[in-house]
């Protein structure tokens, strides 16, 4: 893919594509929405090049695929998956690039209900392999879960949220300074795998 320079974004750029995230996600929750920008058209329109307007950093639960769940279609968003949404070089390096060379306005972190990794975190269980190095860096949010009122699991899930967030928002060279300038908004949020809804953590 080629490289471009990257767009001057206007500083509501971001909100308006995070509020058309939330009224795909009200749509697909309520069933009234059908794979959209799916069609051989579309398809063939984006073998030519991609220009997606939001990257969403998801967990690799098979029940919270980002495209459905907010509505979209084809090219639309440029989606990184990993259990617990934890990123490594590689995901940070796909996020920069997505927002250098795509101009992307809107990087969202999208944790959900019942996610097994923080689960894992929040039991203390053992792992073996890679799988220990990744429940590692989910104890952070699950000592800062422990200091809150309320379920313990439910706090972890939106803490790891707000905490990755929180890094990205800080991460240099590239977002740190676009998010200060107010070409790059960085949200986080969570999905309920029971009622389909996406709902904002601040």
């Amino acid at each position: 893919m080629a490289n471009r320079s990257r767009p001057h974004l206007g500083l509501t750029d971001g909100d308006r594509f995070w509020q058309q995230l939330l009224a795909g996600n009200r749509l697909f929750a309520a069933g009234a929405r059908r794979h959209p920008r799916q069609s051989v058209a579309r398809r063939c329109e984006l073998a030519a090049g991609q220009h997606p307007f939001a990257v969403v950093i998801g967990c690799s639960d098979s029940r919270v695929p980002p495209e459905l769940v907010f509505g979209c279609g084809l090219g639309d968003l440029f989606v990184i998956r990993s259990a617990g949404q934890v990123l490594d070089v590689a995901g940070d390096g796909s996020i920069e690039y997505a927002v250098e060379h795509f101009g992307v306005g809107l990087v969202v972190v999208l944790g959900h209900t019942r996610c097994g990794a923080l689960t894992a975190a929040v039991n203390g269980e053992k792992a073996s392999g890679r799988l220990a190095p990744l429940l590692a860096r989910l104890q952070p949010p699950v000592t800062a879960a422990l200091t809150r009122p309320g379920d313990i699991l439910e706090n972890a899930i939106d803490e790891n949220v707000r905490q990755e967030v929180a890094r990205l928002r800080r991460l240099e060279p590239l977002l740190a300074g676009l998010v200060a300038s107010g070409q790059l908004r960085v949200v986080g949020a969570r999905y309920d795998l029971r009622t389909g809804l996406v709902a904002p953590v601040e």
